[in-house]
């Protein structure tokens, strides 16, 4: 393909990865890709994401020790993260020539609905470090961090959220 662009040729690459990634981890945790399984890892990343964003709460709040506990939410989180990847066939974030129509009206709906619950969560942060920073009356709380920690946490939600719903919805495999 001589007229191939650099975003062409790069998608190529991307979908041939993907495949070769997807055959690699097809017969990996067999048990967890039923519906009810991974229902209750999307559920496990909701309470994860809800204590992420409670530890950036504590933060705003100048709670000394609140940073500390980031470390146990990222070590439930990202163990959650790659089993709900695995089982639900990383279809949330698949090159479009590896889905089928079907396949892409899913993935492209989940992401739609990502993008809207990332741009109206982050209102939250956006106020808080806009309002924060005007109003500073407890020189301990560190507000860029707290916002930092607010922020991180809605764009793991954001970015979360199409394989969550795709995991959530899709029936048991076959």
């Amino acid at each position: 393909m001589p007229d191939a662009t650099l975003i062409d040729r790069y998608q190529t690459y991307r979908a041939k990865r993907f495949l070769k990634h997807e055959r690699a981890y097809a017969n990996s945790l067999p048990s967890w890709r039923t519906q009810r399984r991974r229902r209750l890892l999307v559920i496990g990343l909701a309470v994860t994401f809800a204590f992420m964003f409670g530890v950036s709460v504590l933060c705003a709040f100048g709670i000394g020790r609140a940073p500390l506990l980031w470390l146990p939410a990222c070590a439930l989180f990202f163990p959650m993260w790659l089993m709900l990847q695995i089982v639900s066939g990383r279809q949330g974030d698949a090159p479009h020539a590896t889905l089928d129509e079907y396949e892409l009206a899913q993935r492209n709906s989940a992401r739609s609905i990502g993008l809207t619950v990332t741009q109206y969560l982050m209102l939250v942060p956006v106020g808080y470090l806009i309002i924060a920073s005007v109003n500073t009356v407890n020189p301990e709380v560190d507000i860029a961090y707290a916002g930092g920690l607010m922020a991180l946490s809605v764009l793991l939600i954001g970015g979360c959220t199409p394989a969550m719903i795709l995991g959530w919805t899709r029936p048991d495999p076959e």
